[in-house]
C-alpha cells in the first residue's frame, strides 16, 4: 500500500486563457477534470489516502472531491498560503501523511498511462531513496534529460542542453521514501527538480529511474489540453452523464461534452471541450472551441479557436 500527494497549486499561466476562471487541474479532459483522471489512477495503483497540495484557486477543488469516498479513496488538503515551488510543496503535504509507506508525488498537469503500482514496487525492490518514472522522447532538448546506468540507478540531473546525453526525461511521477521528505525544509521554497535531484544524485543517494513506455502527456498548454482530451475520447465524441444533443446536430473530431449541457438543432461542433450545465444553441457551429462551465452559446453562432465563458471570448492558439 502507498499514499500520495498530487500537487495541483500551480498558475497554469501556460494555458491561459483556459485559466482565467479554472486552475488548470480542473480543466475538463475528455468530460472529467484533469486532477480526477489522476486520482482515479491512483485509486487503481493501490493508493488509499492522496493529499492535493493547493495553492492558485484552491476553493474549488474541496466542493468537487470532498473527503474522497466517492472514489474510495481518502482526499486531504494541504493549501499554501505563498507558493513554496515542488519541493516545498511536497513537504508542506506531507505533513499529513505518516511516515510508514513510500509515498508518491504526482504532476498536476501530466496524463500518464504507466503502471503506478509497478514503480512502487520497482522502488521497494531496488530499496530506493527516490524513483522517478522515466520515459524516452525522440528529442529531448526541451525537457533535460536524466541518465542512468544499467542498473537504472540515475547518475545525473541535467538541465535543457543542445546534445542531450540521453533520451530519457523526467515523466512527472515520483515515489519517496518518507524519510527523504524529511530532509526537504518545511516552509521554505524549494524546487524538487532544480535542487533536491541533484543534490541526491549527487550526493550519491539511492535515485532510480523507472522505465515505461506509456502513454505520457504534459498539458500545460491548450493545444496539449485538447490533443489529452482528444485521445482519451478515442471517437467522435463523448457525452457525460445528462448530456442532450438533437439528433440533427452533428458532433465530432474526438469533442468532450459536459455534464447537464443541452446541444440544440443543428449545431456543429468539431474538436471542441464543452463544460458542464452549457447550452449550444441552435444552429451554431463551434470548432476547436473550449467553452467554459455554465455559457450559453447564442443560436447561429461561428466560432473558432475560441474561449467562451460566460464573462468573455478571447482568441486560442492550438
Amino acid at each position: 500500500m502507498a499514499v500520495g500527494i498530487l500537487l495541483v497549486g500551480g498558475f497554469g499561466t501556460r494555458l491561459k486563457p483556459l485559466t482565467n476562471e479554472s486552475p488548470k487541474p480542473m480543466l475538463p479532459v475528455a468530460g472529467l477534470p484533469v486532477t480526477e483522471h489522476q486520482i482515479l489512477a491512483a485509486k487503481k495503483a493501490g493508493i488509499h489516502t492522496l493529499v492535493l497540495a493547493t495553492s492558485y484557486l484552491a476553493d474549488v477543488f474541496t466542493p468537487y472531491f470532498g473527503d474522497g469516498s466517492k472514489w474510495g479513496i481518502k482526499i486531504l488538503y494541504a493549501v499554501e498560503k505563498e507558493p513554496l515551488g515542488t519541493g516545498g510543496a511536497i513537504r508542506n503535504a506531507a505533513e499529513l501523511l505518516g511516515r510508514d509507506e513510500p509515498i508518491v508525488i504526482f504532476n498536476g498537469d501530466v496524463l500518464s498511462r504507466h503502471s503506478i503500482a509497478a514503480q512502487i514496487d520497482f522502488h521497494i525492490a531496488k530499496k530506493a531513496d527516490v524513483t522517478l518514472h522515466l520515459i524516452e522522447v525522440e528529442d529531448a532538448r526541451a525537457f533535460g534529460c536524466v541518465p542512468t546506468d544499467d542498473s537504472g540507478r540515475v547518475t545525473a540531473f541535467l538541465e535543457k542542453m543542445e546534445n542531450p546525453v540521453s533520451r530519457s526525461i523526467n515523466a512527472g511521477c515520483y515515489v519517496f521514501s518518507p524519510s527523504v521528505l524529511d530532509e526537504i525544509p518545511l516552509g521554505a521554497v524549494v524546487s524538487i527538480e532544480r535542487e533536491t535531484f541533484p543534490t541526491l544524485v549527487q550526493s550519491a543517494r539511492a535515485v532510480f529511474g523507472y522505465k515505461e513506455q506509456a502513454y505520457w502527456l504534459d498539458v500545460g498548454t491548450p493545444a496539449a489540453l485538447f490533443k489529452g482530451s482528444r485521445d482519451l475520447v478515442a471517437g467522435d465524441f463523448v457525452l457525460m452523464p445528462g448530456a442532450v444533443v438533437a439528433p440533427t446536430a452533428r458532433i465530432t473530431g474526438g469533442s468532450a461534452i459536459g455534464a447537464d449541457t443541452v446541444v440544440e438543432a443543428g449545431a456543429v461542433i468539431i474538436d471542441c471541450i464543452i463544460g458542464n450545465n452549457v447550452r449550444v444553441g441552435e444552429g451554431a457551429q463551434l470548432s476547436h472551441c473550449f467553452v467554459a462551465h455554465g455559457t450559453h452559446v447564442p443560436a447561429a453562432a461561428i466560432k473558432e479557436s475560441i474561449y467562451l465563458s460566460a464573462t468573455a471570448e478571447l482568441p486560442i492558439s492550438l
